[in-house]
């Protein structure tokens, strides 16, 4: 109960204007009380001539129709000040919690001799207002606590300025063809709903869009750029209406991406290259390593999808994953034609196991069998190839054909790859083929 009592007494001082110290509150309370109670409250004379000014004012005036009705259209001079942004949702794609005042000025009543604030709604609901709506807007909310977040003031040149705190959440069309690397412009939208423009006419006001401190803005994954604001008429059957427009421009930080997906992505690439430095005949372990990789990458792109809507079109983040993707996919498929292809060369008939030489070929002789796995693989078979057949090439550096050639299985000009040397390869083109595609991924999408 003591703490309640130092509450209240307290905003009622403040209020009052007077001053107060609670870390001393006391005797020395007692004995400024009267005199702090004196310099503060307004004499009586002054109140009634206020209360008479309002009242008069307002005795012949009529909060349903707009100034200057069936004269002019009613100019309203606007301004916004946003408190705060954020989160900014990319699955919804909407801006969460724009927090601002609005500064809907309008000249409404003739001209007085004083200016007068109010804080509360007993003024406001004697006048018009405009009837403001925010088009994009999913929900919004005005602040009452502790009282109604707006104020009425009526200056002496017959000007109103009339104030609103609100909370609102607007949708944010968001185009992630870049995403992550993406920008954007969200926009706030508001018209009157009901008064096309020759009836009210909305102006921004001179320096009508500020921004508070943003070190406790909320927004995250996204750096402030600043703010826009543009003036647009929309047409309709209804009537021409005056749309004002603010544009909120941000720009996605990598930060938490880069360590989320694309590190691991490129980290899983690279393992799958280590298959290439073993050997074709250890089956196990190199069909084991391409299938965690390969799963590993799967897992990653449904993860990568996770944080962001099911849009139908390729993002960046989408192409980056499908080509780590067919490299990890294709390092397994280099040592399954390894594997095959090793095992299926032609052997020579099991009883001779000898094959026929030109006379060109006499000084080489067979290579011994050597075991691999449950069959036996013929060394170095393609080197004691039929020189004939191919028409002055050195059948040891490019060209080779096989005993079928006299068959017209061999085609003139084919060009040879030994099978054997498919890993010495896969590990220049593989890195030098993925390092390519870095450099262009990265130089498109974050310089054109």
């Amino acid at each position: 109960m003591t703490i309640k009592l130092v509450v209240l007494l307290s905003t009622l001082l403040l209020a009052q204007g007077a001053r107060s110290d609670l870390l001393d509150y006391g005797d020395d309370y007692e004995d400024h009380h009267d005199s702090t109670v004196n310099q503060m409250l307004v004499p009586r004379s002054h109140q009634e001539d206020a209360t008479l000014i309002l009242n008069n004012l307002l005795k012949e005036y009529d909060k349903t129709l707009r100034p200057d009705i069936g004269v002019k259209p009613t100019v309203i001079d606007v301004g916004i000040y946003v408190n705060s942004i954020g989160p900014v949702s990319s699955i919804d794609m909407k801006s969460e919690g724009i927090q601002l005042q609005s500064f809907p000025t309008s000249r409404t009543l003739p001209t007085l001799s004083v200016s007068v604030s109010y804080s509360t709604s007993n003024m406001v609901g004697l006048i018009w207002l405009p009837d403001t709506i925010f088009r994009n807007s999913k929900n919004a909310d005005s602040h009452w606590i502790t009282t109604p977040n707006q104020l009425l003031r009526i200056r002496n040149n017959g000007t109103i300025l009339y104030t609103l705190r609100m909370t609102i959440n607007a949708e944010c069309q968001l185009q992630l063809h870049n995403f992550p690397m993406d920008e954007h412009s969200c926009p706030l939208v508001f018209s009157s709903y009901g008064y096309p423009r020759d009836e009210i006419m909305y102006k921004w006001a001179r320096n009508s869009v500020a921004t508070s401190d943003q070190k406790y803005w909320r927004l995250y994954q996204f750096d402030f750029m600043g703010l826009r604001n543009t003036t647009d008429v929309l047409s309709t059957t209804a009537g021409d209406y005056v749309l004002m427009t603010v544009y909120f421009d941000l720009s996605r930080r990598m930060g938490y991406f880069t360590i989320q997906t694309y590190i691991p992505c490129i980290l899983t690439v690279v393992l799958s290259w280590v298959s290439f430095w073993i050997k074709s005949d250890a089956t196990p372990a190199r069909t084991a390593l391409g299938i965690t990789t390969v799963l590993t990458m799967t897992t990653l792109s449904t993860v990568a999808r996770n944080s962001l809507p099911r849009v139908s079109y390729v993002t960046a983040m989408d192409l980056f994953v499908t080509v780590c993707f067919l490299f990890v996919f294709a390092a397994m498929i280099e040592y399954a034609m390894l594997n095959y292809y090793s095992y299926s060369v032609r052997r020579p008939p099991p009883k001779t196991q000898r094959m026929t030489y030109s006379s060109f070929n006499m000084a080489h002789t067979p290579r011994p069998m050597m075991p691999m796995g449950n069959s036996l693989f013929w060394h170095d078979y393609e080197d004691n190839c039929l020189y004939e057949c191919l028409d002055g090439k050195d059948c040891t550096s490019f060209f080779c054909c096989y005993e079928e050639c006299k068959e017209g299985g061999w085609k003139k000009g084919r060009i040879h790859v030994n099978i054997r040397e498919l890993d010495s390869y896969s590990r220049v083109f593989f890195p030098t083929s993925f390092l390519l595609f870095n450099i262009v991924y990265w130089v498109s999408y974050l310089y054109l």
